[in-house]
């Protein structure tokens, strides 16, 4: 395993994956700490939780430097990255008790109660475009919830991983609480297959999640899927569009647009198409593109050349079938793995633009006549992650988001972003299950029913 820096495509480090022995070993110790990990108090976990959180912040510096290095993310946003993983540990320190207290139903009988008890080993698969927060959400309920965690993260961001199971380890976790397994895609196959492990959550592509679930279901075994997205941003005729502009713009070009619910498809009023598209383009062409470590960096490298290479495929083919390039489109002429803010406008369905997601800076715009329409366009996908939509009319707004948009999440006149306090998850081919918020700590537990009759009733 490499970690390839990728503005300029420099061997950071080498790692050594684990062999079937030590890997069989780590599954076991896990299974071992579990059996103790769950016996502790809230309290004792929420201590830990908030000793991260602490450890989180004092590394703060390091860890954005890691993620600059390993996966091209600019220094602001890597810092900003590490801020929120502080925060959903504090929030189910703070919460996680409540969340998971017994809950009382009046029946027949003397006493009636649903309990929350924790199942065991959760093997995470996790990617690399959010090398810290996508463990932290995993990771922070997993472990308040008295379960252990098993990590295989993306090959990229080994240092990250690493990096990882030493702030729990500074922060007291005990030891086989938290694991980071370095091992590859056919060895995490044979993790989920293994009987200590008694569950599995994915964050990756379509394709990934899919073979997890078939390995997952073949072991009757849960597992909760967070994939990709195409999410379809309404801007409606009496949209403020310099608002709209702006927050389809901060949401598409975020993580050098590396971002499962960025804003990717643009579904905008023909009357106001063009107003909306200048907006858009100035927005876009304000961005500084370079190295990850400079201050006014805001778009860095993506993570890998062949990533990049295979959204320039994309955006020619869409270009080729009728799609017009208003904006980037090219390869710069640089080392690593750079890609311009693009445009693409006259996006139609059958386009990659329309039908695939897009994981870079490449934003889609397509015109609608009508509201309906445009509600029409938005769910003609496979993805269902999220979505967002721009009206002055805010109750017309929310009763589409609640009801018409087909999706897990849709906001109203601002971009989708996850938030330790509320669920999140997809539909469709964006997968199933949900993290975060009481939902996300529900997700790996034994939803326990216990009655008690008193020993002289007849």
């Amino acid at each position: 395993m490499q970690s390839i820096n990728p503005k300029n495509s420099s061997v950071i480090a080498n790692y050594t994956e684990l062999d079937e022995t030590a890997l069989n070993q780590a599954i076991e110790q896990s299974h071992l700490a579990f059996r103790r990990w769950r016996k502790t108090s809230f309290e004792a976990r929420a201590a830990v939780l908030r000793a991260a959180a602490d450890e989180l912040e004092r590394r703060k510096p390091s860890l954005a430097r890691l993620m600059a290095d390993e996966m091209g993310k600019p220094l602001a946003e890597g810092e900003g990255e590490v801020e929120k993983c502080a925060w959903v540990c504090r929030y189910y320190a703070d919460h996680a008790a409540e969340q998971l207290a017994d809950k009382h139903i009046e029946t027949d009988y003397l006493v009636s109660k649903v309990s929350y008890q924790p199942i065991g080993c959760v093997f995470a698969v996790m990617p690399w475009n959010y090398p810290l927060w996508q463990v932290f959400r995993f990771a922070a309920p997993t472990l308040m919830a008295g379960n252990t965690g098993l990590l295989k993260h993306a090959e990229n961001v080994c240092g990250s991983a690493l990096e990882i199971q030493a702030i729990f380890e500074a922060a007291g976790l005990p030891k086989h609480v938290f694991s980071t397994l370095l091992v590859d895609r056919e060895q995490a196959k044979t993790i989920i297959e293994h009987p200590r492990v008694r569950a599995v959550t994915l964050t990756g592509s379509t394709r990934a999640g899919k073979a997890v679930a078939a390995t997952a279901g073949a072991v009757l075994k849960k597992c909760v899927l967070e994939l990709g997205g195409s999410d379809a941003y309404l801007v409606l005729e009496d949209a403020n569009l310099e608002l709209a502009a702006s927050k389809c713009a901060q949401s598409r070009l975020l993580n050098a647009g590396q971002s499962c619910i960025s804003a990717k498809r643009f579904l905008v009023h023909k009357n106001v198409i063009t107003q909306f598209t200048e907006l858009l383009m100035t927005k876009f062409q304000q961005q500084v593109m370079g190295d990850p470590l400079e201050k006014q960096t805001t778009i860095g490298p993506m993570a890998r050349i062949d990533l990049r290479d295979e959204l320039h495929s994309q955006v020619q083919r869409s270009i080729e079938a009728g799609a017009t390039r208003l904006l980037g489109g090219e390869v710069p002429d640089l080392a690593g793995a750079y890609y311009p803010p693009t445009i693409l406008s006259n996006v139609q369905p059958g386009m990659p633009a329309f039908d695939e997601e897009l994981f870079g800076p490449v934003a889609a715009i397509i015109a609608v006549d009508s509201l309906e329409q445009a509600i029409e366009l938005a769910n003609q996908s496979d993805f269902g992650l999220g979505g967002g939509i721009f009206s002055a009319d805010v109750a017309t707004a929310e009763q589409i988001a609640s009801s018409e948009i087909d999706s897990g999440a849709c906001f109203v006149n601002d971009f989708v972003k996850s938030d330790p306090r509320l669920p999140f998850g997809g539909v469709k081919d964006s997968g199933y299950g949900r993290e975060l918020s009481e939902q996300g700590i529900h997700e790996f537990v034994n939803v326990k029913t216990v009655c008690v009759r008193a020993s002289d009733a007849s």
